[in-house]
């Protein structure tokens, strides 16, 4: 990795800023973001502690980096009310646009981290997360950009130990290259296994799935996403 490289490697994303917002989303993002802001504890070294993270106990954390527009994590929340839900994006628009779903349904069971996620998820414990969804993310084409790709062998190894023992992991993306990428990174880790089966299995989404602003446009000018889905294998018995 080359030093400007490594000086950002921690940095999945790029700008943090679409078309201006409007006023009334301006205010949304100044005034509710707060009541959904992940809080982080001061010494940055100190392991996040899940079920402090929300207002009411959970049964669950499920989370969702690059949430883009917001409406998949909304409607996941709505459905899955016993289950608490943190959402990663740094991209402005979108978190505004989220906030906008937060308050009209009023999903107290959300948490969001407008930055970079690996920062934070390093400090999650281990086996703390039931599901965890990467949809649609930056393929970043060019090859001297694909250090940005968030799938990465340390951020899978990363997630490993995230997740519980058959916890989901569960990626889509239209763009094949990437695709391919992601599958091969997971694959080749021990801990994962592919849940497809036959080809309808990673063509078409899950019955769960909700259909983000991002993807039907893909959809409708003919490119086809692929829905990949994995499954965290069990853990060995401890040794000593």
């Amino acid at each position: 990795m080359s030093s400007e490289e490594d000086g950002r490697a921690r940095k999945f994303y790029g700008r943090r800023r679409g078309r201006r917002l409007r006023p009334w989303r301006e205010q949304l993002f100044d005034e509710a973001l707060p009541n959904y802001a992940l809080s982080l504890p001061a010494d940055d070294t100190d392991v996040l502690d899940p079920a402090a993270l929300f207002g009411a106990p959970v049964e669950a954390l499920w989370i969702e980096v690059g949430f883009g527009g917001g409406e998949h994590l909304a409607a996941q929340a709505k459905a899955h009310p016993e289950t608490g839900f943190i959402g990663f994006e740094p991209f402005v628009n979108g978190v505004a646009s989220l906030l906008r779903y937060l308050e009209e349904g009023r999903l107290g069971n959300v948490r969001v981290h407008a930055d970079d996620a690996r920062p934070v998820l390093e400090r999650l414990p281990e086996a703390s997360v039931d599901r965890f969804f990467l949809l649609f993310p930056d393929p970043w084409p060019k090859k001297r950009h694909h250090f940005r790709r968030f799938i990465q062998p340390e951020t899978v190894a990363l997630l490993s130990r995230l997740l519980k023992d058959g916890a989901e992991l569960r990626i889509a993306s239209d763009d094949m290259g990437v695709a391919r990428w992601m599958l091969a990174h997971v694959t080749e880790h021990p801990d994962f296994e592919w849940l497809a089966r036959r080809p309808a299995d990673w063509r078409d989404p899950p019955a769960d799935w909700v259909q983000t602003r991002y993807e039907g446009k893909a959809l409708a000018q003919g490119r086809r996403p692929v829905y990949l889905r994995f499954r965290r294998r069990p853990r060995g018995p401890a040794v000593g």
